[in-house]
């Protein structure tokens, strides 16, 4: 019943292996292949197109459900709805940010310091909208080019600044450049056309998505552990189990143990594992998760 549009570019092969592992896998018979299909009745279309024009593909009707980044629906000031964010990236789990940036070597700490000289500050970036935006709110005269792409390298030469999309800095770092104002902290969203979205049937079918995606997503942090203990030792180590909720203990048979069982944060496990050892847990299993839905 759903027609949604993902991400193609930068974020495509994340948001692919997003799905795979929330059992919506797409399917398409190349990787440059624009019309793909998902085995589930709640999606009957599937295409692939860049993050720019999906919210205003979805706000005009054309999907119902897309993925796009938050920056191109301010950018665009699409009229869609947001059925909430998806903390993932190219990278990471982090959001990117929308940065003004200027040489290493410039003066300018703020946009209150900006400033083109005798003439209007030149900027180039691919959010002209945004800019514009924050320029005119800071009382900044600037002159706001289109970038299509490069945008790092036409600083000093074409432009006396930037606003670019960053997740790690590096490339700002790289071309010589430092950030001195975030004009937006953009995460993944998963969003809607309004109508499609009042239509109950409709908005049902898009909330057990974003149930599926979020719970895939929360899972990756996250892996089961579950351990045997002896009575004597059970307070020890329950104390030292952090859970997202309280530990599941059930009683073993016969010699009076306790079988214990709780989530733990991922980056942790290396750590707790030895000292649960140490506390007198022993049959000690560390195992992935798929999904984790509250």
């Amino acid at each position: 019943m759903l027609r949604l549009v993902l991400p193609k570019g930068s974020l495509e092969e994340a948001t692919l292996e997003l799905f795979a592992a929330a059992d919506l896998k797409v399917y398409r018979t190349s990787a440059v292949d624009y019309r793909a299909r998902i085995h589930d009745d709640r999606i009957i279309d599937v295409t692939i197109l860049r993050p720019q024009e999906i919210p205003l593909y979805v706000s005009q009707g054309l999907y119902d459900l897309g993925i796009t980044g938050r920056d191109w629906i301010e950018e665009h000031s699409a009229d869609v709805v947001s059925l909430g964010e998806l903390p993932y990236s190219k990278a990471s789990a982090d959001p990117v940010r929308i940065v003004l940036a200027v040489p290493e070597s410039s003066p300018s700490k703020s946009l209150d310091d900006l400033t083109g000289g005798d003439r209007p500050l030149r900027v180039s970036t691919e959010y002209p909208n945004l800019t514009r935006r924050a320029l005119l709110d800071a009382g900044v005269e600037a002159e706001i080019s289109f970038s299509y792409g490069a945008t790092e390298a036409k600083v000093p030469d074409i432009a006396d600044c930037v606003v670019e999309l960053t997740e790690t800095g590096r490339a700002l770092r790289a071309a010589g450049l430092k950030s001195i104002h975030t004009l937006l902290v953009s995460f993944t969203e998963l969003i809607a056309n309004p109508v499609s979205a009042a239509d109950p049937e409709k908005r049902r079918a898009m909330e057990q998505i974003y149930t599926l995606l979020m719970g895939t997503l929360e899972a990756r942090e996250k892996v089961l552990v579950k351990l045997n203990v002896s009575a004597e030792r059970r307070a020890a180590v329950l104390e030292r189990l952090p859970s997202l909720r309280a530990p599941t203990v059930s009683e073993l048979a016969g010699d009076g143990g306790f079988a214990i069982e709780t989530v733990v944060l991922k980056d942790e496990i290396n750590t707790l594992i030895p000292e649960l050892k140490e506390l007198g847990a022993s049959d000690i299993l560390e195992l992935a998760l798929a999904k984790i839905v509250h």
